[in-house]
């Protein structure tokens, strides 16, 4: 089986696929002080409960905008599946070019689900990926990387705002019933959701301006279904785009 793990600032996911199945999948917590020993241990009790061993494995390919953590999870590998991870980077074969002015600065994740979008759905495409950032992707209709926008994260932006205003409370991040809301709570469940839902689809609309085109829009991350329900901009939402696509460049550099 291929193990693909796609490690984010704030969570770490991942799948095992037998060709181009996914059987199972699990998202753990980011920890960059965890070592590689934990980190086994971690997936040894993962694997037990889904009732698989470390001896099913065979491959690994590991995506990852930490970079601390890769340095634990190639020693993982190695010693308890006893492979060599593919680790997204420079040199590896994405089958896209990148029009980025430093290519090195384009995050892997976004490397990653720009190759399964296109392999996916064609282009022109746009992006975008709910995690840590809220990133914006533009692909265009020969699967050229042309770049995008990146904005705070939906996570992060209402932490702040919880951290920085003494009478506001953490609240749960559902959809309110109507934008002009009486309770304090529901206030915020407006302002936070409609109002990062504002900000997708009119950053959508510019992208699609400057690509001349009416491009498809794909949504992935935590949150996408949340915004994507209100936002008149998003066609479809993959919630395992990034994990796709470490398998299909697993298969590209294989």
């Amino acid at each position: 089986m291929l193990l693909v793990i796609d490690i984010g600032n704030s969570n770490i996911v991942l799948g095992a696929y037998e060709g181009k199945t996914m059987q199972h999948h699990w998202r753990v917590s980011t920890d960059r002080q965890k070592t590689g020993d934990e980190y086994g241990m971690l997936l040894n009790n993962l694997f037990h409960y889904s009732g698989l061993t470390m001896k099913d494995i065979t491959a690994v390919i590991i995506s990852s905008v930490v970079p601390p953590i890769i340095v634990p999870f190639v020693r993982m590998c190695r010693r308890y599946f006893n492979v060599d991870p593919l680790i997204v980077g420079p040199g590896i074969k994405t089958g896209i070019c990148i029009k980025y002015e430093n290519p090195r600065e384009v995050g892997a994740d976004r490397i990653v689900n720009a190759v399964a979008a296109y392999e996916m759905f064609g282009g022109p495409l746009i992006i975008i990926d709910f995690g840590t950032a809220t990133t914006f992707c533009a692909i265009a209709d020969n699967g050229d990387y042309l770049g995008g926008a990146i904005s705070p994260g939906i996570g992060i932006s209402t932490e702040a705002l919880f951290q920085r205003a003494a009478k506001l409370p953490r609240i749960e991040l559902v959809q309110p019933k109507q934008v002009i809301c009486r309770n304090t709570v529901s206030s915020m469940q407006s302002g936070i959701i409609f109002g990062f839902t504002g900000q997708v689809d009119e950053i959508v609309r510019r992208m699609k301006e400057e690509l001349g085109s009416d491009a498809y829009v794909v949504g992935t991350g935590g949150l996408a279904n949340l915004i994507a329900q209100n936002s008149t901009t998003i066609n479809v939402v993959e919630h395992f785009l990034t994990l796709e696509g470490l398998r299909i460049l697993y298969e590209r550099n294989s």
